[in-house]
């Protein structure tokens, strides 16, 4: 089997942009409040998802090497694991050893027991993330980057911080999207008035940057 490290890289070249912003914070303010701005998240929680989804699949790596096939997702440090595996005892260990990543909060596991999805099947769900995505853009009355899309096997992992009406919304669009086989919610439900709240608060979440002096 294999992991799947595409994610755990560009995650680890997001980290790194974010962690280059960090000590300009006062001079590029903006940049890090429009990065917060499109993701639910505050800044470092972004950076610390990424960091669990590099963790975990080197510890799974390690434990495992190429007799698995992991996908790992991490959220607001809630971690989905996605894939396959040759034995319940495997998929067990698996949860375990991401259980016990530093930052994880909570895990939902929804590996299967059979052979590693074929080069052609990953491609198609590489291909069905993209539509998905795609489709919840084109929806004027959602914010598209409040999900993140996870496909495997063709079935539709929808996650983020959203509002009931909005996982409502996001879970329709994506079953009329053609090659999906079944979509699974989840969702962080927070309450209309949370979500007021959290959009009504200053973009830039980051105490140094949130110093910043005023123009003359």
């Amino acid at each position: 089997m294999k992991i799947l490290l595409v994610r755990g890289l560009l995650a680890a070249l997001a980290g790194a942009v974010l962690s280059a912003c960090v000590p300009l914070a006062i001079g590029g303010a903006a940049v890090m409040g429009t990065m917060v701005a499109i993701d639910r998240r505050t800044a470092g929680t972004q950076v610390e998802d990424e960091g669990i989804e590099l963790r975990a699949a080197g510890r799974i790596h390690e434990a495992f090497g190429e007799r698995v096939h992991v996908n790992i997702t991490s959220y607001n440090r809630q971690v989905l694991l996605t894939g396959e595996v040759p034995t319940a005892d495997a998929g067990r260990q698996i949860e375990q050893l991401v259980r016990a990543v530093e930052n994880v909060q909570s895990v939902v596991s929804d590996l299967v027991l059979m052979a590693p999805s074929t080069l052609a099947q990953r491609s198609n769900d590489t291909f069905i993330t993209g539509k998905v995505r795609a489709s919840l853009v084109d929806a004027k009355d959602l914010t598209a980057s409040a999900f993140k899309v996870v496909t495997e096997r063709s079935v539709v992992y929808l996650m983020g911080r959203v509002t009931q009406r909005e996982a409502t919304r996001a879970a329709e669009i994506a079953r009329g999207v053609n090659g999906v086989r079944k979509v699974v919610r989840v969702f962080e439900l927070v309450t209309e008035e949370e979500l007021s709240r959290q959009m009504a608060a200053p973009a830039i979440q980051d105490p140094a940057a949130a110093q910043t002096p005023a123009k003359p």
